[in-house]
């Protein structure tokens, strides 16, 4: 296969009462929410980041700056769709993407399924190349001590 790129993002937001809680695009019940310009949706965020540098095309805050009122609660899947119709992709295709979400709370793994079909979904991707797994650091550290979540993805694109 020619040209390979692969793509890495991590992601960060703190949780915040009167907020709801969006991973993958997938609403959680919980008691808090992430604080972010957008849904905050860290996995989503955390993805976007890797496919903008797999093609060496900066981070979702060049593209979608936090002081403009346009992205103000914007739904992070509808941003992630925009990112993917950037015209540097159409010579692109997924191969995989790897999700990590860190968090000590909620419990998730209920809705790894949904998570996925989401994701696959916004991407036209097949479900077998979108996996998303959960952590937990065993109490240590902010998401430890529940404090917010934080997320990593890695991809890999090939050239069409």
């Amino acid at each position: 296969m020619n040209n390979l790129r692969t793509g890495q993002g991590f992601d960060v937001h703190k949780f915040a009462e009167n907020r709801k809680l969006i991973l993958c695009g997938v609403e959680i019940p919980h008691t808090h929410g992430l604080l972010g310009h957008s849904d905050a949706d860290v996995a989503v965020h955390a993805l976007m980041d890797a496919l903008l540098g797999a093609l060496a095309l900066g981070d979702i805050g060049m593209h979608f700056p936090d002081r403009d009122p346009e992205y103000s609660g914007a739904d992070s899947i509808e941003l992630l769709k925009k990112v993917l119709h950037l015209p540097e992709f159409s010579g692109y295709r997924l191969l995989n993407c790897d999700l990590t979400i860190i968090a000590q709370q909620p419990k998730l793994a209920a809705y790894r399924d949904e998570m996925r079909r989401r994701i696959a979904e916004a991407g036209q991707w097949d479900i077998s190349q979108v996996s998303v797994k959960f952590t937990t650091t065993e109490k240590l550290g902010f998401t430890g001590r529940g404090e917010g979540i934080a997320a990593s993805a890695v991809v890999l694109l090939g050239g069409r």
